[in-house]
């Protein structure tokens, strides 16, 4: 299945967009499955094709449509839902295509979390006298949205859709969320490695002699649900079949934005499979205030074309009303549904220089990265690299984990680090 992340620079029409591509393959023949990123005030609550005429139908993916949540998912606040009216037709050019929402539900998905949390710690909150929460008083902290993201994102691949499109929340907060699988992971195997897990069968005498049950196999239990969890989402933004589609604004700060996508998805190893420049203006118009700033969106959009390149489509300005994704003129101008995903993302290799200079070099492809904005530190098996706004903790291979960092430099995008082999690890020539 093709998985489509649409995110963007805020407030640049990324939810329209979103919708407006899930619209487009479900009328080239496809079954899309369209996640919103929750916001109330996408404008989807009709569905996509609201205002096309199309009527809703059954189409399968969203559940059975009785508006219950999903089972547990990644951590709190992962709860999906489905309900009547979530499912709309692709339309009269589709098909077989069918189009489906599958909304989500951050507070039922917390509520559900931290309820079943609360139930399996009852002895040991009975023993330090707290008083239990009850489902009404709970409210969804923080993140609950992200995780509820990362729920859908999971279920998308599970149903039966050729394409699942996920309108993600603008660019930086959504690199964090599609991060946060991996990050997650890191920190479970941290605090709780799973060889702890060889002492369980000390468990009983303690538990006689403390007197209380004890909580580590249950709590190993949920650790391990949550860590298949993790990695199972992580497979899905890895994945081959899966590409982001970068919304924007044609105008001052879109080149830094561009500069920033290219730059945050090559360290998460992403790949981007369009750039949209959003609301352009048309080209002639006898208003010279709207002439002007027509002009200026064309010069932002050619300085945008000499780096993305054939990656960039113009999407034109629908008026007043911002939430029309079925809009003729903006179907049209998307990128062409049947057109196969674009190039996988680079991925880090390791280059053996061993006969000619001693040493290995790891090459990690930064596209539009500053030397000044760069920072490594070797900690352990992993590198914590920082490249702008963003970080990563990459694992060493194999073969680097016995050398030492000896040097790095910056060449067209491409960083290159420098491993010595430490003669006390590596493997000496018989």
């Amino acid at each position: 299945m093709r998985i489509i992340l649409v995110t963007g620079a805020g407030g640049a029409g990324r939810s329209t967009v979103a919708a407006a591509t899930a619209l487009a393959e479900a009328r080239a023949g496809r079954r899309v499955l369209l996640v919103p990123d929750g916001d109330p005030g996408d404008g989807l609550g009709a569905g996509p094709d609201a205002d096309s005429g199309d009527t809703p139908g059954d189409a399968p993916g969203a559940g059975p449509g009785d508006g219950t949540s999903g089972g547990t998912g990644a951590g709190p606040g992962a709860g999906t839902e489905g309900g009547p009216g979530d499912g709309t037709s692709g339309g009269p050019e589709g098909g077989p295509g069918a189009l489906t929402v599958l909304r989500t539900d951050p507070a039922a998905g917390f509520r559900r979390e931290f309820l079943a949390l609360q139930d399996r710690s009852g002895t040991l909150f009975d023993l330090l006298g707290a008083a239990p929460f009850e489902d009404a008083e709970l409210t969804e902290p923080p993140g609950s949205r992200q995780f509820a993201l990362l729920r859908a994102l999971r279920e998308a691949a599970t149903g039966d859709h050729d394409t699942a499109v996920v309108d993600l929340p603008p660019l930086h907060d959504a690199l964090a969320v599609l991060a946060l699988p991996a990050q997650l992971r890191r920190y479970l195997r941290r605090l709780l490695p799973a060889e702890r897990q060889a002492a369980r069968a000390l468990r009983p005498m303690l538990a006689q002699l403390a007197g209380v049950p004890m909580p580590a196999q249950w709590l190993y239990e949920t650790t391990a649900r949550w860590e298949r969890e993790l990695a199972a989402v992580q497979a899905l933004v890895e994945a081959p079949g899966t590409t982001v589609r970068l919304v924007l604004d044609p105008g001052p700060d879109a080149a830094r934005v561009l500069r920033d996508a290219r730059l945050g998805l090559a360290l998460h190893g992403l790949a981007l499979d369009a750039v949209l420049a959003n609301r352009l203006l048309p080209a002639a118009s006898p208003d010279p205030w709207l002439a002007a700033l027509a002009d200026r969106q064309r010069h932002h959009l050619e300085a945008l074309r000499a780096t993305a390149g054939d990656l960039l489509s113009a999407l034109p300005h629908l008026g007043p009303d911002p939430h029309r994704p079925a809009d003729p003129a903006l179907l049209a101008a998307l990128p062409d549904p049947h057109r196969p995903a674009g190039p996988p993302a680079p991925a880090p290799r390791v280059e053996d220089r061993l006969a000619e200079d001693g040493v290995l070099v790891w090459h990690l492809p930064l596209p539009g990265a500053v030397k000044g904005e760069l920072s490594l530190v070797r900690r352990g098996d992993e590198l914590l690299l920082g490249a702008g706004p963003f970080r990563r903790a990459l694992d060493l291979p194999a073969a680097l984990r016995r050398c030492t960092v000896t040097g790095a430099g910056l060449v067209d995008g491409d960083l290159r680090i420098r491993f010595t082999p430490d003669p006390g690890l590596w493997p000496r020539p018989s």
